[in-house]
Formats: structure tokens, sequence, C-alpha cells
């Protein structure tokens, strides 16, 4: 006999509700069951939906959909996690934006490099008061043809934040911003903190889980498991169909991409939606 068990709770932390990621179990005797990864969407979740940071980020299977649900935290430090230092921006409207100084700094606050803060966008993470959601497909398919991400959220990582494009503005490439990108290749603004680059607290180089594209296909490293190196044969959007560390049946799945870009960096998501993405909320 299948079950699955939702187990979800809140608790407050700088006022953000919390939320825990959907947990599964099923029956051993149950001949439907596979280890494939590819999933009887009546009864189980993926299983790179168990990479999905508990505290921050709630996944549920909903007849075909799976429903994903975010306070929008990241699981890591970062200089923009509210601090004692105070600081001030300029936007592209000449508006001065003030960040003030909080009264002591967050536990996973950390200085940036060279404690330079003068570069750095306004707000702090534990400023979001909010949280997105997003529908996708338990077994999504590619559609007939691909459709341009927009500025805002295009996917939700495994850490809680979410994932912009390479645009920083309407038609504005990231290149004038990446000055105020922290380790993780994220910045604040304009609603939540968010990631446009590699993200270096757990992948750098390597094949692990980023997260959901909203599209309903998974984004991984730039390696790919089933090789343990660069995959050669992406589509234009960084995708391409093989196992992963989830599957034993090969899945039509993201990658970063293993091009630079300005000399030093990776770009999350920089192509195409190759599915039908559904809005995150």
């Amino acid at each position: 006999m299948n079950f699955i068990k939702n187990t979800k709770f809140y608790s407050a932390i700088c006022g953000i509700a919390l939320f825990s990621i959907l947990t599964l179990a099923c029956s051993n005797n149950d001949d439907s069951k596979t280890d494939s990864g590819i999933i009887d969407e009546t009864t189980e979740l993926h299983k790179a939906f168990a990479e999905f940071d508990t505290d921050n980020v709630s996944v549920m299977l909903n007849g075909t959909n799976v429903v994903i649900e975010t306070n929008g935290m990241p699981n890591h430090t970062s200089p923009y996690w509210s601090n004692t230092t105070a600081r001030s921006a300029v936007d592209p409207m000449g508006n001065s934006l003030t960040t003030p100084a909080a009264a002591v700094n967050h536990p996973l606050f950390v200085a940036p490099l060279n404690d330079d803060y003068s570069q750095m966008a306004p707000g702090n993470i534990d400023d979001f008061n909010g949280s997105y959601s997003l529908i996708v497909k338990a077994n999504p398919t590619k559609a007939t043809n691909s459709s341009a991400t927009g500025l805002g959220a295009i996917g939700i990582a495994i850490s809680g934040a979410v994932i912009y494009n390479d645009e920083e503005g309407p038609n504005i490439p990231l290149n004038n911003a990446v000055g105020s990108l922290d380790n993780d290749g994220a910045h604040t603004g304009p609603q939540s903190y968010h990631y446009h680059l590699e993200p270096k607290s757990w992948s750098n180089n390597d094949n692990k889980l980023i997260g959901i594209i909203a599209d309903g296909f998974f984004l991984y490293g730039r390696k790919c498991n089933s090789t343990g190196t660069y995959p050669t044969d992406l589509d234009a959007s960084g995708g391409h169909t093989s196992t992963t560390q989830h599957t034993t049946t090969a899945e039509y799945h993201y990658h970063i991409q293993n091009e630079l870009y300005l000399n030093q960096y990776y770009i999350l998501f920089p192509g195409n939606y190759q599915g039908t993405a559904s809005s995150i909320q």
C-alpha cells in the first residue's frame, strides 16, 4: 500500500514563515514503484525533491501536479543578511536607497569581500516577508516551441531562494550589476534575494542539483552525472536527456552551461524554457 505523508510545520525566524518539505514513504511490496526517478504521478514525488531544504521549502503532490512553496530564504551565509553596517545605493532613476543598520548581525551574515559594502544592492535577505509558489507537472514534457524567460523568478533553488535569468532589468544585461553579487552569484531586489550565477555554497564545477525551473525541469551543475564530465550534447537552453543521480532512466533536464561569462562566472539559466512554464507567484 502506497501512502504520502505530508509533514508541514511553521516556525518564525525574522517574521518569516518556514515550511517543511513533503516527505514520502512507499511500501517495498508495491510492484508499481520503480527506482528510475521517473515517477508514477499518482503515487510519488520525483526523487530530486528530497534535495530541497526542509526548513524553507514545501513540496506537495496534487494529482498530476507538484506544488512547491518557499519562503524565499537561502540556507547559507551571505553579506545580504541583516547586519550592523548601514549602506546606501543609487537606483537607475537616480534615487538614493538606504539600508539601515541592524542592532546585531544575523547568524548567517558574513562580511563582503574586503569589507567593501559600496557595491551591494539595497535591502537585506530578511527584509522579505512573503513567499513564492510554483505549480508544475509531475512529469513535464518539452513544448513544441521554446519560450523566453521573463524578469523576476524563473525557478526555485534547493536552498529556498529563487533563480533569475541573465538580465538585471528590461533589456539590461547583468554586466553592470556583477559587482553587487555575493559569493553565490546572488543579491537582493527588487523583491527578494535571488541567484543569477553558479551558487558556490553548494555547487562549484560539479553535477549537483541547483533547483527546478518554472517549466518543471530540474537544473543541475556544469557536469553530467552519467559521464562525470561536461555534457557535449546540450541544446540552446543547456538541456539534454540522460540519467542523473536521481534517476536510472534517462530524462530531460538542464545544466549550468560550461561557458565563461565575463571571464570568471557561469550564468545559471540564460536560455529559453524548453517546456511550458508556469508563473511563480
